[in-house]
Parts: C-alpha cells; sequence; structure tokens
C-alpha cells in the first residue's frame, strides 16, 4: 500500500509525490514516485521522464502524510440511539 505525501523543500513550493512506505528515523533520503506540484502539473527543475525521484532529507522541511481516496469515499453506518 502506498502512500500520498505532500513534501515542503526548503526554498521551493511543496510537491505531491507517492512513496511506498512511511520514512524511518534513520532513513537518509525519501524515494518518491509520481512526483507533481499541488495543482497536478510537472515539477519544472524535474525532468517529465523521471521514474523516482531521491531527496535528501536535509532538503526537506516536513513531510504531510495525506489520507487516500479510497479511505475518504468509505461510508460506515452510524447507530443512533
Amino acid at each position: 500500500m502506498g502512500y500520498t505525501v505532500l513534501v515542503h523543500l526548503m526554498n521551493a513550493d511543496p510537491i505531491l509525490a507517492e512513496v511506498e512506505r512511511l520514512p524511518e528515523p534513520q532513513d537518509q533520503v525519501l524515494i518518491c514516485t509520481n512526483v507533481r506540484l499541488r495543482d497536478g502539473k510537472e515539477v519544472h527543475y524535474i525532468d517529465p521522464e523521471a521514474v523516482q525521484v531521491i531527496i535528501p532529507w536535509h532538503r526537506i522541511s516536513f513531510v504531510e502524510v495525506l489520507s487516500s481516496r479510497e479511505e475518504a469515499e468509505i461510508i460506515s453506518f452510524v447507530r443512533e440511539r
């Protein structure tokens, strides 16, 4: 199961990407696929043919993990008393 993340880079606009697993404390890099801007456009400094992007942690301010669309579409039944 992959995760959609919003990566906030130092001195750059945030980018959306997918990661296969959440990073561990000992990780030195974040390996991302399907990198794009928040509005879905291409990131101008990443080649459009790139399959994966490896971002070193010293360039990342913080990472937001977004909920997947499948989780958002789950409808649960609530029993009222």
